[in-house]
């Protein structure tokens, strides 16, 4: 047998043997990464508390800085940022990853252990019961099932920690990343952002780069790497319908004192149909999409019974064809309601008034002030007179039905074409990784602040997640799943070595 004939008989075990030597690279980094995630962790970063959020900062500035990164405190009207950077040649092009250290507040009492800042092993039992396992398992050989739980394990301390480790990896294998590095970490994500536009505005030249990545947020539900090219905006409004000025004795004035609870209730009947589509005139204008757009969407490997039993729901409502496609659209949601007492507290009464919470997820298609002024003259439609206040007496004896009417600011949504240059290296870099082409979902449900990156630095955006869809984030018992650390290593040295063109 020839050389060359034996070479490509031999070809695909060396491949073969390659790739699984590559791989116990990024297991053999879990321990460490797993060990310092731990640390991070440990330290609270409670968002509304600065002097958490500088504990963050310092913590982090040192790791990224024994990394070899130059890091500086980026001071705005919030809670400081903190930026890292590190130029390997100034012929390549410039990539900026955008993560966030801040994390929601936390109720300890809903925790399944004695503190959310005092991370914990758990591993669950054939009764699926989570267990606590001792730290020191690790030192033995890693089950990838095994979850840290601790607050912003997943969301967003872990993808930070897969990143400085890989980092390390390729420190450790000789090798230099393809692209200069900028990292900026949001301080105030979970509190809205409300002041990154300006501060993106005022260190737009530190930040300039070429694309931009979003490290946040999990996975498809698949489990499969995911690549995301755009996330929903948001916006809100308060609604408050009123009776009578005070609570009125139900057995005296019912049937004559106007109750709030149903004219609300026929008020927001009246804004969606029964199959969940909003009524509201003008409300879905310019949401299209081409066929190779349908055709991504309808390539996402979701599952529609999975999602019922997930959300243990019979059927979806009715917006779009499938999940991805109801996605496209703005949505119109009650996030709370509140009227009178209820429960032990219930009293008879007829309520003087009742209040909704709405939010509104926006889409590119969808200005948030025209939503806002259609949501406002739908509501007139219905024969309210709308005020911006607490109404006078002079107003309640002039109209029969009153509506106080508040909406907030907006974060705006984005959206990068599906064919950009930006998508093609990234499902280029997550390919060769992973030797399978990554799921590409058109836009998420979620909400991230990263518009004031692309309008002011006008560069494109796509999100890389992370960690696994069922972390519990913002919620009791977050939690990350020790295979999604090590699958976080994996994919930013991907992404690291290669090049964006």
């Amino acid at each position: 047998m020839s050389y060359s004939r034996l070479l490509l008989c031999l070809l695909p075990f060396l491949l073969n043997s390659c790739l699984v030597a590559q791989k116990s690279v990024f297991e053999k980094q879990t321990k460490p990464a797993l060990l310092e995630l731990k640390e991070l962790v440990s330290i609270p970063n409670n968002g509304l508390s600065r002097t958490d959020i500088q504990k963050n900062i310092d913590w982090l500035s040192t790791a990224f800085g024994n990394r070899g990164f130059q890091t500086k405190s980026l001071e705005n009207k919030g809670n400081p940022l903190l930026f890292a950077e590190k130029t390997i040649d100034k012929n390549l092009p410039t990539v900026l990853f955008y993560m966030h250290l801040d994390g929601q507040p936390v109720d300890a009492s809903k925790w399944a252990q004695d503190n959310p800042y005092q991370p914990v092993l758990k591993a669950k039992d054939e009764k699926g019961n989570w267990n606590i396992i001792p730290w020191a398992s690790i030192n033995d050989k890693i089950d990838p099932n095994w979850r840290i739980f601790g607050r912003s394990a997943a969301d967003d301390k872990g993808p930070i920690i897969g990143f400085l480790n890989s980092i390390d990896i390729l420190k450790e294998a000789g090798k230099s990343p393809a692209c200069n590095i900028k990292i900026i970490l949001d301080s105030e994500e979970e509190m809205g952002s409300k002041y990154l536009a300006e501060a993106v505005a005022e260190y737009e030249s530190l930040l300039k780069a070429d694309v931009l990545i979003i490290n946040d947020g999990p996975v498809h539900i698949s489990g499969e790497p995911t690549l995301i090219f755009g996330c929903r905006g948001i916006t809100t409004v308060n609604l408050t319908v009123f009776g009578a000025s005070k609570p009125q004795h139900s057995g005296h004035y019912g049937n004559y004192a106007p109750n709030p609870n149903f004219m609300m209730a026929h008020l927001l009947a009246s804004m969606k149909d029964e199959k969940g589509r909003v009524l509201v005139e003008g409300y879905y204008d310019g949401i299209a999409w081409d066929k190779a757009a349908a055709m991504t969407m309808a390539g996402v490997p979701d599952k529609k019974e999975d999602i019922l039993n997930l959300l243990q729901i019979a059927e979806p409502e009715e917006v779009g064809a499938n999940y991805q496609e109801s996605l496209q659209f703005p949505s119109l949601n009650v996030r709370g309601m509140s009227s009178a007492w209820v429960g032990s507290q219930a009293r008879t009464i007829v309520p003087d008034n009742t209040t909704v919470a709405i939010d509104i997820r926006l889409v590119p298609e969808s200005d948030p002030k025209r939503l806002i002024q259609l949501l406002k003259k739908h509501i007139e439609g219905q024969g309210y007179y709308i005020v911006t206040k607490e109404p006078t007496t002079e107003e309640r004896l002039k109209h029969p039905k009153i509506c106080y009417f508040y909406s907030g600011g907006a974060t705006l949504p984005f959206r990068t074409d599906l064919n950009a240059p930006a998508g093609k290296w990234l499902t280029k870099a997550l390919t060769n990784q992973y030797k399978r082409a990554p799921v590409k979902v058109r836009i998420m449900g979620g909400t991230v602040p990263i518009s004031s990156f692309i309008n002011q630095l006008k560069i494109p955006a796509i999100i890389v997640p992370m960690v696994n869809s069922d972390n519990n984030q913002h919620s009791p018992n977050e939690n990350f799943r020790i295979d999604y650390l090590t699958n976080s290593m994996q994919t930013f040295y991907g992404i690291l070595t290669t090049k964006y063109e």
